[in-house]
Formats: C-alpha cells, structure tokens, sequence
C-alpha cells in the first residue's frame, strides 16, 4: 500500500529527502512551496504552490487528498506555519515530523551577538555602520529603526520595487555562496556589521565564516521555540522514521 505523504518543503534538506523518496512506490509525495520565490526548483515529485489559507485550509487539503504523513522541512524561521502544521497533525492524529537543521554554534573567533527580534540590532549597530542584511526581503520593515544607515539587503529574485529606504539597495544572488566569494563582497562593499537569523546548515554558513576571518560582528536572530512535535535534524533521521511508519 502506497503511503501518501505532504512535504512541507522550502529547504535544502526538502530537495534532499524528496530525491531520497522520488521514485520509491512505496510512498506518493506532493511538495507543497509557500510561493515566495518567482522561480523555485523543481523538486521532481508532485509540487504546489502557494498557502492551504490557514489551519483549516491545510487541515480541509490533509482530509481530501487522504495524507497519510505529513512532514515539516520549512524554513527554521517559517514558525507561524510550523506551529499551525503542528496543531493540524495533532487535531487529526495525523503522524507528523518536523525535520528542521541544527543552529548554528559560536567557534573560535566569532564576534556573535544574539537577539530574539531584529528589530533589536538597532540597539548594537552604531550609526554611520554599512549593514549587510542576509534575512531577505520580507524583513525589511524590521529595520525601519537603521533608515538612516547604509543597508544591503540580498535576496534571490530581482526587487520588484524601491528599497524602502534612502541609504539601502538589494544585492541579487542566488546561494550556495562560497567562503571567498563572501569576503570579496564584504570587503568591496566595506559591511560593517552582518544581520543573519540562525537558520544552520552548511549552504548559507559561509557568510559566517568570511565575517570571522574578517573579524566582522554578526547580529543572529534566535529561533522561535518548536511545537510539540516528532523533530529530526537530517534525511536519514527522517528517512528511519519514515520506515517505521510504513
């Protein structure tokens, strides 16, 4: 009997596990995108894009399309829909795990300081300071507090607007960045300071790892705490787990 499951997807670790799993007939996986990226990757299972509309619209999709599991591999910072995938899984008895990447760790050398909002790295900046912001777009508003500073912002696809404010311009890229291509940029544009949430893994630490052999300070936003829940750190965590349910 085949074992429909919905990927929650957005991740690296997403694409990874739904390579593992494409092709297996034991399992049917549809990956669902949030749509905030113009131009996603193909995962090379069944994908669709967009919201459920709340609780309810995921809860409506979970029963009509007959999930079987449902497994969370978003973004570590996605916490509204993770908290709200939880409350559905739990509300079915659905089995339900949350495969979400370590933070990342302080190492020798690294100038990190910590805050629960980024609208507190205002309180650390001091003025006149070029900030590189790898949080992406949809947090620009947090910022409003650094208007007058001169801001760089990256993200993935091209702005479809103005940056919001006078001293800022967005930096289009797409990553895996590499430790050299990091520090050629911090260096160009002399950043000052570096705002990251701590999202972990290995595709986005390089950042981290230019900013300590520069000897730059880094602003990292602490993750929201995780639901009740089934949590794995890697594929292959996953990929048991999922054998014992199948």
């Amino acid at each position: 009997m085949t074992t429909k499951i919905l990927l929650l997807a957005g991740t690296y670790e997403a694409r990874e596990l739904a390579a593992a799993l494409r092709g297996n007939p034991d399992y049917d996986v549809t990956a669902s995108l949030a749509g905030s990226t113009r131009d996603p990757l193909n995962l090379g299972v069944d994908m669709r894009s967009g919201g459920f509309g709340g609780a309810e619209g995921l809860r409506d999709y979970l029963t009509r399309e007959d999930i079987d599991i449902l497994i969370d591999a978003t973004h570590p910072f996605a916490h509204r829909m993770t908290a709200s995938a939880a409350h559905v899984a739990r509300s079915l008895n659905l089995p339900h795990a949350i495969l979400q990447r370590p933070e990342w760790q302080p190492q020798h050398g690294d100038n990190w300081y910590f805050v629960d909002q980024l609208t507190e790295a205002a309180n650390l900046i001091p003025p006149d300071a070029t900030v590189f912001l790898g949080t992406g777009r949809q947090t620009l508003a947090d910022f409003a507090n650094l208007a007058d500073h001169r801001l760089i912002c990256r993200q993935i696809d091209p702005p479809d607007g103005p940056f919001p404010y006078p001293n800022g311009r967005f930096q289009v890229g797409r990553p895996p960045f590499s430790i050299a291509d990091e520090i050629d940029f911090i260096t160009a544009e002399r950043v000052d300071w570096l705002v990251v949430k701590n999202s972990g893994g290995d595709n986005s630490r390089s950042k981290l790892d230019a900013a300590r052999e520069l000897g730059l300070p880094v602003i990292l936003q602490r993750r929201h705490p995780l639901p009740e829940a089934t949590l794995l750190q890697t594929v292959p965590e996953c990929l048991n787990w999922l054998k014992g349910r199948t």
